[in-house]
């Protein structure tokens, strides 16, 4: 029997140092750089074409898919290692792909991120990005300085053990509920230094139309969904996407979050089976426990909220569900249509004159399954329920430069009134 425990006990204690040894890898791990790495739009007119690419998109280390392909554009965002550059063009001209290339140096934009040390030690503000940490500390400050009208909710815990925490912005009892997940993929942080901006706005602004906005409904905001990744995103890798769980037969670590509720999941190609894929759906909906923690949590809130809504970027646009399916529509689409039309008049009106399109996921972007828009949809049976992607078309891609937060912001928050209005006139709060 002592033998026994013996034997249990030196298991334990080796299974304890190779995590330790695992994590002071990761530790100690230099920071992933992108050098050479350039973006290039693919313009794909065939199937045989579409297969090409879908191959290559397999390879995320060699070939990272920045925008999937749709019917309308007919492009590919395509960011590739300068060591596959020649392989990639010889496969280009091999099966008639025409390209051009839209960021040179990847690692030069991400550079570009970085701020000045007078603009770092500055309060913080919305005129650089965060990591998490700082993130935290600012909702601290805000649930201390507002404790009238502001409560925390945790939705859950990560993977890595991170709590992914939101915060309630309330007037009154009986208000009409809108809940906000953002940054649920790691490296799209313009969606959190957005969410961070409308929460000051909902509790600082004194425009009249945002005042109403604020004390009209009642808002639950999650600025920082997918918190592994996204600190990932700034430690490690800047162009991290997934979650971080390692995958049990395979190497590739991470499941697209978006990918991995429980609608339609992995149906008509709307998603990827492979690890190693930016759009692994996971090998069982729900297999991530960030995923599984929101499911969760709005089933017990689900009376609490009428609008739910995802940020994203990039390409500029407003997406309703369905997701699964361009053969299909919601009965209310008509009304999801004059949303839509409304946040987009809205945005384009301001001067910078910034254009989105707006329809369904599958109709107007691509095929995506398992999405946390399309869930609280299908599921929860809210009918009104949108993806904004912010951002911009490709120029910029996921790295939109810092001098770019508060003018995406400002749309955001003309959209949004515009978007509340529409969906107050149509009867859905």
């Amino acid at each position: 029997m002592f033998a026994m425990r013996l034997l249990w006990l030196c298991v334990a204690t080796l299974a304890l140092l190779l995590v330790l040894a695992s994590a002071a890898t990761l530790k100690d791990t230099p920071k992933e750089r992108y050098d050479g790495y350039g973006v290039y739009r693919l313009s794909v007119k065939n199937k045989l074409q579409q297969a090409v690419i879908e191959q290559l998109s397999q390879l995320s280390s060699k070939y990272n898919i920045w925008k999937d392909y749709d019917e309308h554009s007919q492009e590919v965002h395509i960011m590739v290692a300068p060591a596959e550059l020649q392989h990639f063009q010889a496969l280009l001209s091999l099966h008639a792909i025409s390209s051009e290339q839209i960021i040179e140096n990847v690692q030069d934009l991400i550079d570009a991120e970085q701020v000045t040390p007078a603009a770092d030690s500055a309060p913080f503000g919305w005129t650089k990005y965060y990591e998490l940490s700082e993130i935290e500390a600012w909702l601290d400050s805000i649930l201390a300085a507002y404790p009238a009208v502001t409560e925390e909710f945790i939705v859950g815990q990560s993977y890595e053990g991170r709590t992914i925490r939101g915060i309630k912005i309330s007037h009154k009892a009986g208000n009409p509920g809108i809940f906000i997940e953002s940054n649920i993929h790691a490296r799209e942080w313009i969606t959190s230094a957005s969410a961070t901006w409308f929460i000051n706005e909902l509790l600082t602004s004194q425009e009249p139309a945002v005042r109403n906005l604020a004390e009209s409904y009642d808002w639950h905001i999650v600025p920082v969904f997918n918190v592994d990744g996204f600190e990932y995103s700034h430690a490690k890798n800047r162009m991290w996407r997934k979650t971080r769980q390692p995958h049990a037969t395979n190497e590739c670590i991470g499941v697209d979050a978006n990918r991995n509720f429980d609608s339609h999941w992995l149906e008509n190609n709307g998603a990827s089976s492979n690890p190693c894929s930016e759009t692994f759906a996971g090998d069982v909906p729900g297999s991530e426990p960030e995923a599984k923690a929101l499911t969760e949590y709005l089933k017990t809130i689900e009376n609490e909220f009428s609008v739910y809504i995802s940020f994203h970027s990039y390409g500029q646009y407003l997406l309703s569900p369905y997701g699964h399916t361009k053969e299909e529509f919601p009965d209310n689409y008509d009304d999801l249509l004059e949303i839509g039309e409304a946040f987009a008049t809205a945005v384009e009106s301001l001067p910078y004159g910034t254009a989105y399109r707006y329809g369904s996921t599958a109709d107007v972007l691509y095929v995506a399954t398992g999405t946390s828009v399309d869930w609280v949809f299908n599921e929860l049976n809210k009918k009104v329920a949108f993806t904004i992607e912010y951002r911009d078309q490709g120029r910029y891609g996921f790295i939109l430069p810092p001098v770019q937060i508060l003018p995406n912001c400002q749309e955001l928050m003309a959209g949004m009134l515009a978007l509340i209005d529409k969906t107050e006139e149509l009867g859905y709060l």
